[in-house]
């Protein structure tokens, strides 16, 4: 079966053809970054107006390096939510108005559902059940999937999201946006031990997050050197931030896996492509006997073939969107 995925949630406009939700034919995104760096973070209307300039070429360059006749797409997907309103509504009205044109069943995905399955899109996927981390740029939360599409919610973020505290830090330290690519580069030669950030687990014992202690920390560090900062000084900055969002989430993730007494981990969503936390995670499930995935780096990041395979799976479970649905901001409903 061939599904035409559409993802619009933030500033990535993305589409993709994928085949039984496993085979990925074909994925194209179109990013935003150069639009909102100079503002130093995403500008909702500018993102929906640079989504309605895009979508279309994105889409039929999507269909074209498919290599597959139009006539062979049998469902149309997009992202429902959550993210963007504005820039939900482009991708969704599109893709809606294709299945219309074409008498295509029509699905609309949540955005999360399409990370926990981006994971499943990998050479080695991860086998059931396993525990998930999610973290991006708006979300962090660690699920214990039992199966395809049951997802139960074992802890979230209680304010700032990983990647929102990394976009924020780097602000801070004039790097620019985004900031999980250039802190991840920049604490490879700083030294992670030279400034104690701390580490909020919370209740040890739960799986919930908080970020925004850390960010604090920085900031206040940062007022506290007076002078202008030196290169070697935003390394080092940069290399103690990153430990400490490190540690806690890998702390969490695998106090989640001793709990549900899962073999298997997975990390998913844009700071799944932070190589200090690939490496912290990779060498503690060697040591423990663990087996740890992460999808490659193209999936990490938000696309529309993560959105294509989660439709693929809910359609095969007979369900459809109807095209009066609309999108939403936040969570609509609590993963299951």
């Amino acid at each position: 079966m061939h599904i035409l995925g559409i993802e619009t949630s933030c500033d990535e406009t993305a589409a993709a053809v994928v085949e039984s939700g496993k085979r990925i034919l074909s994925s194209v995104v179109a990013s935003q970054v150069d639009v909102h760096h100079i503002y130093g973070g995403v500008v909702p209307e500018l993102a929906s107006r640079k989504h309605i300039e895009a979508i279309v070429s994105v889409a039929e360059q999507a269909l074209q390096q498919s290599g597959l006749n139009r006539s062979a797409i049998e469902a149309v997907a997009a992202t429902q939510g959550p993210g963007l309103v504005g820039a939900l509504l482009v991708g969704f009205s599109f893709a809606k108005a294709y299945a219309y044109a074409r008498h295509l069943p029509f699905l609309g995905v949540d955005h999360l559902d399409g990370h926990l399955c981006s994971v499943l899109l990998s050479d080695t996927p991860p086998s059931f059940p396993y525990v998930a981390l999610l973290a991006s740029g708006g979300h962090t939360a660690i699920y214990f999937a039992a199966t395809i599409g049951e997802y139960e919610l074992l802890g979230q973020t209680r304010d700032d999201a990983a990647g929102e505290a990394y976009d924020k830090v780097a602000k801070m330290l004039g790097l620019g946006y985004p900031g999980g690519g250039v802190i991840d580069r920049l604490a490879r030669s700083g030294d992670p031990e030279r400034i104690a950030f701390p580490r909020p687990y919370l209740d040890k014992d739960r799986f919930d997050f908080s970020f925004s202690g850390i960010k604090t920390a920085v900031h206040r560090h940062i007022q506290s050197c007076g002078s202008p900062l030196s290169e070697s000084e935003k390394a080092d900055i940069a290399a103690g931030f990153q430990a400490a969002v490190v540690d806690v989430l890998a702390h969490k993730l695998l106090s989640a896996a001793e709990a549900k007494q899962c073999r298997h981990l997975a990390v998913v969503g844009g700071v799944a492509a932070n190589q200090g936390l690939r490496e912290r995670l990779g060498a503690a499930a060697l040591r423990r006997g663990l087996k740890l995935h992460v999808p490659p780096l193209s999936l990490c990041g938000d696309n529309a073939a993560m959105i294509a395979a989660a439709a693929y799976h809910q359609f095969q479970d007979g369900a459809r969107t109807p095209l009066h649905a609309d999108v939403y901001s936040r969570h609509m409903r609590k993963i299951q």
